[in-house]
């Protein structure tokens, strides 16, 4: 896949700027503590370590719908996603794109969404990712202390 270079800037924009946010909420005794990965389908999203995904799941359109349905059957997707326990916040058809899906989750199991996607999703459509974090506690915060 290739993007436009404003795409490239915009996204290399989006990445800084999220890696500096939740380094906000990081301090250095947590980048240093090792601990064990939480078991697959473990952990809740809570107010303190939900994420919000967006994924773009766009179709192959050099091939007829009715043979991407039976690859995804046939690959488990609706069977596999989302995880349990994962929630769907909104999931919509966008035509000329495909579907694309919103899920909250908690951090750690960003990984198990990635590859419940790349087992069962790869080959019937193209897949973008994009994280982002509940920022509107803060916003109203910074609101209320500039009044």
């Amino acid at each position: 896949m290739t993007f436009a270079p404003w795409q490239r800037r915009s996204l290399r924009r989006f990445i800084s700027l999220l890696l500096a946010g939740m380094c906000l909420f990081c301090d250095g005794s947590t980048v240093a503590q090792t601990v064990a990965a939480p078991q697959a389908g473990s952990a809740t999203a809570t107010a303190d370590n939900a994420v919000l995904l967006t994924v773009f799941l766009r179709h192959d359109q050099s091939r007829p719908l009715s043979e991407l349905n039976a690859q995804l059957a046939k690959q488990g997707f609706y069977k596999a996603f989302p995880p349990p326990g994962i929630e769907v916040v909104s999931w919509y058809v966008v035509m000329g794109i495909g579907q694309v899906v919103t899920l909250r989750l908690p951090a750690s199991r960003l990984r198990e969404v990635n590859r419940v996607l790349e087992d069962t999703a790869w080959g019937a459509y193209h897949t973008e990712f994009y994280p982002a974090y509940d920022y509107k506690a803060v916003a109203a915060a910074e609101h209320e202390k500039a009044q």
